[in-house]
Parts: structure tokens; sequence; C-alpha cells
């Protein structure tokens, strides 16, 4: 099985910053995409950012040149930069892992979710 551990999320004023953080855990053999979402309330989840194994980034048009999401390959972990933060950018975040686990004699993709973290902006 894969665990992921989600941190940094939190309350700050407009126009301010937080960093979020999500460490995979497991058996883990590969890791491919690890990427972030976000639901805001009475709204469907939405992607925001998401890297590839081979660093390729990829951002929701809302947050372009003010979020920055990068990955550790060693410390399996993926963060999500936040600047210049907005009322709009009100939601609980979710990050989201992709790639292989061994099991038993076997090698299984995995899709792992996690549990969530709050990321508040007053305004």
């Amino acid at each position: 099985q894969v665990q992921l551990v989600e941190s940094g999320g939190g309350l700050v004023q407009a126009g301010g910053s937080l960093r979020l953080s999500c460490a995979a855990s497991g058996s883990i053999f590969s890791i491919n995409m690890m990427g972030w979402y976000r639901q805001a309330p009475g709204k469907q989840r939405e992607p925001v950012a998401s890297i590839t194994s081979g660093g390729s980034t990829n951002y929701a048009d809302s947050v372009k040149g003010r979020f920055t999401i990068s990955r550790d390959n060693a410390k399996k972990t993926v963060y999500l930069q936040m600047m210049s933060l907005k009322p709009e950018d009100t939601a609980v975040y979710y990050c989201n892992v992709r790639g292989s686990y061994d099991v038993s004699w076997a090698r299984a993709p995995f899709d792992s979710w996690g549990q969530g973290t709050q990321v508040t902006v007053s305004s």
C-alpha cells in the first residue's frame, strides 16, 4: 500500500504565501506523476498543478505565475509553493501521486490521494 501525508495548509492574508508538502511512503517502486488538486465549498475538485518524473510541469491558468510545483524524488515528496494568494484560492488541497508499487511477487500501479489540507485566504 501507498500512503500520502500532507502538511503546510493554514490561514493567510491575501497576498501572502504558503508551502504545501506531500510525502509518499510504502512499498513504492516508482513514482510517475505527482500533482495537486483543490476543492472549494460547493465546487468540484479541480487540478492545480502536476509534475512528471522528468520534471515537466503543468498548471491551471488560474495559478500560473503564482504557484510553483516541485518534487524531491529521493524523499518521495511533492511541494506546492503558493504566492500572491487570493481569497479565491481558498479550498481543501489534495495531493495525488501515481506510480507502481511492489505487492507480493508482483508490481502493481497505484493512484493515491492525500487526506487534504485546508488553505484559507482572507481578504
